[in-house]
């Protein structure tokens, strides 16, 4: 069952009488789901003023009492995680084991944080003049505001809301409004665990509208985003010239790095699970394989072998393995993708068409024969496409995957010690993983370098990102 779509503000729920509102599509059937109100500009006001009241009450609760309300959000969405997780997959199409992780990563990131703000510690500085003390403390930046992303419908608002509530901040959010259902389902579990009115407010609407008219009021003082490098760019100008602190978790184009030194068709099978996780539409999803020369005909044949076989369908379906796009637009963009390829003299190794007339669904696919200079080679995919190329030298390889202004996520797979150490060193990233693809969780941080983005989710950093750091000098 989808849930009824409103706005939360000041505490109350807001219908979408008297307001413009939007269908929310489900991606495998193309029909619509609920109609999503939009937030007005009194709204978007009535947030804001909620927002200073629920910043003072909320910047006095003590840490323990706002770990207890956060924990038991948490809890809360722990015991609703199979409807949570149903709503997922209707709006965003997502397989429903991997939606019932999403909803269970959020409660670890929230808890996680709730946790960490216990331990949002200042430190003595031993003084040079007798009878003083100086020390630091860490306080809360303020009102903040929030913008996330369709692919991760409940862990992406997650990780801001965590990290601003556990940092003692008061928090407007705009969740996608593609995937609006699982973020409302989050926000219910933390009214009724007992969050204060306005410390948490979420709003829908036109993005730029919401985000400029948010980000250059004078009471927000940080801005956090995850979502496309030229939308973030724009977004970071905004924070710019009120002096305002960002976060940026844009986007990525990750190189996989695969020795001779490892079994290439063991870590095909591997791949193909990273690869096809959300239909690949996934900020840190492995985009890039280089295979050494040795292994590359046997490891393309396998990952090609094993993409066929991904059963693509309903993610409400158990025997689903990877569910439809999340839009219309991401269709467009895988068919001009291929078409990229084939015109370059590209060979299609598995896929590479939509599958069916209704319904978002594009077939796993895989591409060979591919020159550095193609779309797809330089501009992040996201979608469920997994060009393969052969490399000689690991100096090479070092080149070719630093070689975009990407720099979110890496990954290699050897057995070899050195091998490990040189390209963890060498690749220009924020987050590396050797022999893995799991590189995100609640205790790590997340985030990324060059035009990937700013800062970091996850972690004591994300914490931090919320808080600032004072100085006193005491005589």
């Amino acid at each position: 069952m989808y849930p009824k779509l409103e706005l939360y503000v000041g505490g109350q729920w807001r219908s979408g009488a008297g307001r413009k509102t939007e269908s929310v599509i489900n991606p495998v059937n193309e029909k619509a789901l609920a109609e999503l109100p939009h937030a007005s500009k009194v709204d978007l006001d009535d947030a804001l003023e909620a927002a200073k009241k629920g910043f003072e009450t909320w910047r006095r609760t003590d840490a323990w009492n706002r770990a207890r309300i956060m924990c038991k959000a948490a809890d809360i969405m722990r015991e609703r995680l199979e409807a949570i997780a149903a709503v997922i997959t209707q709006e965003q199409g997502k397989p429903l084991f991997e939606a019932r992780l999403e909803v269970a990563a959020a409660a670890d990131v929230i808890q996680w944080m709730a946790e960490e703000g216990k331990r949002s510690y200042g430190r003595v500085i031993p003084s040079r003049l007798p009878g003083t003390r100086t020390f630091t403390t860490q306080e809360s930046v303020g009102i903040c505001t929030a913008f996330t992303p369709w692919n991760f419908p409940v862990l992406s608002p997650a990780r801001k809301i965590a990290g601003a509530l556990g940092g003692g901040c008061a928090l407007i959010i705009k969740p996608s409004e593609e995937t609006p259902g699982a973020a409302v389902e989050m926000t219910r579990a933390f009214a009724e665990a007992g969050l204060p009115e306005g410390v948490l407010s979420v709003v829908f609407g036109v993005p730029g509208e919401i985000s400029e008219y948010l980000i250059t009021k004078p009471e927000v003082r940080k801005v956090s985003f995850t979502g496309s490098i030229p939308v973030g760019k724009h977004l970071t100008k905004l924070a710019a010239e009120g002096v305002k602190r960002v976060t940026m978790e844009l986007g990525g184009h990750s190189p996989v790095i695969v020795f001779d030194d490892v079994d290439p068709e063991k870590t095909a099978d591997f791949s193909v699970g990273g690869k096809y996780r959300n239909a690949g539409q996934v900020c840190i999803s492995p985009t890039r394989f280089y295979v050494q020369e040795n292994s590359y005909k046997k490891f393309a044949a396998r990952f090609a072998e094993q993409a066929k076989a991904v059963k693509l369908g309903n993610g409400l379906e158990a025997e689903t393995r990877m569910g439809p796009l999340a839009n219309a637009r991401r269709l467009d963009a895988m068919a001009n993708i291929v078409a990229d390829c084939q015109s370059r003299g590209a060979k299609i190794a598995a896929g590479g068409m939509r599958r069916g007339n209704h319904g978002y669904f594009f077939e796993p696919t895989v591409v060979t024969n591919l020159q550095d200079d193609s779309r797809l080679m330089t501009q992040e995919p996201f979608g469920p496409i997994a060009p393969i190329i052969p490399f000689k030298t690991l100096d090479e390889v070092v080149a070719r995957s630093n070689s975009l202004p990407y720099g979110l996520a890496a990954y290699a797979f050897t057995t070899s010690t050195k091998n490990a150490n040189v390209i963890s060193d060498a690749l220009e990233a924020g987050m590396v993983g050797i022999n893995t693809f799991s590189i995100s969780m609640a205790e790590t941080p997340f985030g990324g370098v060059k035009e990937s983005g700013y800062g970091h989710e996850g972690s004591v950093e994300g914490l931090e990102a919320y808080t600032s750091k004072k100085f006193i000098s005491q005589a």
